[in-house]
């Protein structure tokens, strides 16, 4: 069935209310979205962050009159009814539609994030089969692809890593695929968990894989224990992240930007010699080896 778009810009409106107004005059679905180019880090779980210039598109029946609906939308947001535009969309496959510019990416010299309707014809290439879902994380956050080509080439066959804020579980799946005994995945967002276990089953490592919807259930004494979360956050959870990785382990922070390095790492210098391990665009990884003779 065809859709009726409506578009215009939030212009500092409460978006809860113009979500509601829109579904009141018989909106299916609407959308935010960046009118610029305003950088918007990972929402905390619950939270919703919109940019300062906030296009939002409304979805209405195909068969809706354009004139009439665009002059009650204009009377109940205050609007100009000149400047919401309108468009007739055609009707299209659009469960698939959003999956078109996601394709196979390789990190490091062997692991490959690949969705479902893609194939990797190198023979050596290590593949996580992921379509990107409600929780966060597949490879194309720079935080993110750098966690992966560091466990590409750092991860050893038969450690235990943990994935501390798991999203949709691709590091610790890609950590499985490459070898590891077991993962521990934690994160506070019941979807999250969901999603993590959905996806270690379609990779076949679900047996490898142990869910933690609470942080003191997580076995300590990890070889590698990963957090893309955000620095503020890594820089509050130091002591409890640093009791999680045994003497000479590794940890592994991402999440951070450059100019928020030198605190994240004064804030684990008591446990772990953290050095910048990488860098992509603003974003830098940080990773350290535990202290042997530190006692948590």
């Amino acid at each position: 069935m065809p859709f009726l778009a409506l578009r215009f810009d939030l212009a500092g409106r409460d978006a809860d209310d113009v979500e509601a107004r829109c579904c009141a005059l018989g909106a299916h679905a609407l959308t935010f979205s960046d009118r610029r180019d305003d950088a918007v880090l990972e929402p905390l779980p619950g939270e919703v962050r919109l940019w300062p210039a906030t296009r939002v598109e409304a979805l209405f029946d195909g068969d809706a009159d354009p004139q009439a609906l665009t002059s009650q939308l204009a009377l109940e947001l205050g609007l100009v009814a000149a400047d919401i535009e309108c468009e007739l969309l055609a009707d299209r496959a659009w469960e698939r539609e959003w999956l078109r510019d996601f394709h196979a990416m390789r990190f490091g010299r062997r692991l490959w994030i690949c969705p479902q309707h893609e194939q990797v014809a190198d023979r050596d290439a290590v593949i996580v089969r992921l379509d990107p879902g409600l929780a966060f994380g597949t490879g194309t956050h720079p935080s993110t692809a750098l966690c992966l080509t560091w466990l590409d080439a750092h991860l050893q066959p038969g450690e235990r890593l943990i994935d501390y804020g798991c999203g949709s579980g691709v590091l610790g799946i890609a950590a499985a695929k490459l070898g590891a005994s077991h993962v521990d995945a934690f994160d506070i967002d019941p979807q999250a968990l969901l999603a993590t276990a959905d996806n270690a089953e379609h990779n076949c490592v679900g047996h490898r894989i142990t869910l933690h919807a609470e942080a003191a259930r997580i076995p300590p004494a990890a070889d590698v224990v990963v957090a893309n979360i955000l620095a503020s956050t890594l820089i509050e959870l130091a002591p409890r992240l640093a009791r999680l990785v045994r003497p000479g382990g590794r940890l592994l922070l991402a999440g951070i930007l450059q100019n928020q390095t030198l605190a994240a790492t004064a804030a684990y210098d008591a446990w772990f010699d953290m050095r910048a391990a990488g860098q992509r665009e603003e974003w830098v990884l940080l990773a350290g080896t535990r202290h042997a003779g530190y006692a948590a």
